[in-house]
């Protein structure tokens, strides 16, 4: 199901970082051919993956995303030929704050996205929900 949470929707709330170029029009077909994905799934439009701070994801864990997701322009970005290793290293910069606080870095995912992988996209949110319920399920019996 794609769209805004319903009362009594217990799936993670993921926050995506999609960029407006290369993932949005994505994210977008995924919506249009109404694939499913949990309604929990919000998005966040941005020119470049690589322009991200790792305190952007840190910041949306801290006020009560379960999990983030990034979208990256991997290599068909306009604006940088390294794009998607810059983009990792943010994701590498994220997670080393994320392990100073305690928080798990399978909370912060990141995939290249293109502007027709809506059936990726839709794979990618039902998967990482999945795993994000799995994280929460054993920390609770913890």
């Amino acid at each position: 199901m794609s769209g805004a949470a319903g009362p009594g929707d217990s799936s993670p709330r993921i926050l995506v970082f999609s960029t407006i170029n290369i993932s949005d029009p994505g994210i977008d077909l995924a919506g249009s051919r109404h694939l499913e994905y949990p309604a929990t799934v919000q998005t966040m439009a941005v020119p470049c993956s690589s322009g991200l701070k790792p305190s952007w994801l840190v910041h949306a864990l801290d006020s009560g995303f379960d999990g983030v997701f990034v979208a990256s322009d991997g290599e068909e970005c306009a604006y940088l030929p390294d794009c998607a290793e810059r983009t990792a290293h943010i994701i590498s910069q994220a997670q080393a704050i994320m392990a100073e606080r305690g928080i798990p870095a399978q909370r912060l995912k990141m995939a290249a996205l293109c502007s027709v992988c809506a059936e990726p996209f839709a794979n990618y949110m039902r998967e990482f929900s999945a795993a994000l319920t799995r994280l929460d399920e054993s920390a609770s019996v913890a």
